[in-house]
């Protein structure tokens, strides 16, 4: 039986990560790839090697870069860790709270909006297929039907505006600021849909996860459709 494709894409704080980190342990010989942690570092070595950009000029500045080919002036490298991807910049692994902060993921919105992503496409294309030769493979992120249009499965995480407000409140440990921390959601959920995320298609199964009380629950929630088209 030939190995498959699971896409998993999400509203902001829908908890997508945390489902693909939980389908390893229902899914044998897998990995994820988490190709918006990819993006991430992308922006992230971008920010940090060049002058003066910030939230402000990054939309300006952006907006005619070849990600693929930043990705390789800036020597950002994608490796696979305890079976899941990771970052590194110029041969130093990126700490995931770093990728993850409210300023990269903002960052992150606005330049998905601007930059030219075909050659990143076509690269995480290619990586896929390769990892696909020997694994089950798990990728999260956003337009993962035009990234890879032969997805076995598309999925869409959903929940409620509050409960990713408050989901987001716990991943930053109660220190962030509610009104700050849903002002922040509301502006990537905008971002986002200016940049024709969050689209169904014919294939695409939405999950709504508003009322799960743990990953677990929700994890198991995309488990039946599995089930269900492998019967």
């Amino acid at each position: 039986m030939s190995n498959i494709v699971i896409g998993i894409e999400g509203y902001v704080g829908s908890g997508k990560t945390s489902i693909c980190r939980e389908l390893l342990k229902h899914i044998p010989n897998s990995i994820i790839l988490h190709g918006g942690n990819l993006y991430r570092g992308i922006v992230y070595a971008f920010m940090h090697s060049a002058k003066n950009i910030d939230l402000k000029n990054l939309k300006d500045s952006i907006h005619e870069v070849d990600a693929k080919k930043l990705m390789e002036d800036l020597k950002v490298e994608f490796k696979i860790e305890n079976r899941e991807s990771v970052v590194y910049i110029a041969g130093k692994k990126i700490e995931e709270e770093k990728l993850q902060s409210e300023d990269s993921s903002l960052a992150v919105s606005i330049a998905g909006a601007n930059a030219n992503s075909e050659q990143f496409y076509l690269f995480a294309r290619h990586l896929i297929d390769q990892y696909k030769k020997v694994f089950n493979v798990i990728v999260s992120g956003r337009d993962l039907m035009k990234i890879y249009p032969n997805l076995d499965y598309h999925f869409l995480i959903t929940a409620s505006l509050e409960e990713r407000v408050r989901r987001k409140m716990k991943q930053y440990g109660e220190k962030a600021d509610y009104c700050e921390v849903k002002e922040n959601i509301e502006k990537r959920d905008a971002l986002q849909e200016k940049s024709g995320y969050y689209k169904t298609y014919d294939n695409t199964i939405v999950v709504d996860v508003t009322e799960c009380k743990t990953v677990q629950e929700s994890t198991l929630k995309v488990m039946e459709y599995i089930k269900e088209k492998d019967k």
